[in-house]
């Protein structure tokens, strides 16, 4: 993220409940069109996070598997307003690779939780709710940036 996005809220995050807790407190806020990149090392908790905001959408039980192999894995409820697409960008050797994936269509319609979000170099919107994820002690800290009516929707959050 440019510099220019303002920082939005840094949260300590000591385990991997309080990582899921994170993503659960975001999924209230989302809305179809957003991209959410996450960036952080492996094991920085990006997945853990997405796990929890995509259950606090679909439901406690679902199934959340590391799209790592697949590259993407999509979630849909009839009885929601928006689907999400949960990317994970690791193996892309070009960022055009992604337009085979959907990504255009994730972009347009759905909710996109982007792993590994510099792999899309130019292609990654602006628009964006940045969350880094960093390795602090024990635990992890995530740190959330971003510009556009981001600041705004997020006032407040809280785990």
């Amino acid at each position: 993220m440019s510099d220019s996005a303002p920082l939005i809220a840094r949260f300590d995050l000591p385990d991997a409940a309080a990582t899921q807790a994170l993503g659960a407190a975001l999924a209230q806020r989302l809305k179809a069109g957003d991209v959410v990149a996450l960036r952080g090392d492996l094991g920085a908790g990006k997945t853990e996070l997405a796990r929890g905001l995509i259950r606090a959408l679909f439901g406690d039980d679902t199934e959340v598997p590391s799209p790592t192999f697949t590259l993407v894995q999509t979630y849909e409820d009839e009885s929601l307003p928006l689907s999400l697409w949960h990317f994970d960008l690791y193996r892309l050797e070009d960022p055009e690779e992604a337009f085979e994936l959907g990504i255009e269509e994730a972009f347009a319609d759905a909710v996109s939780l982007i792993e590994w979000p510099e792999r899309l170099g130019p292609y990654l919107p602006a628009r964006r709710l940045e969350i880094a994820l960093s390795h602090v002690g024990e635990g992890r800290r995530a740190t959330l940036s971003g510009g556009g009516d981001w600041p705004e929707r997020l006032k407040g959050l809280s785990l």
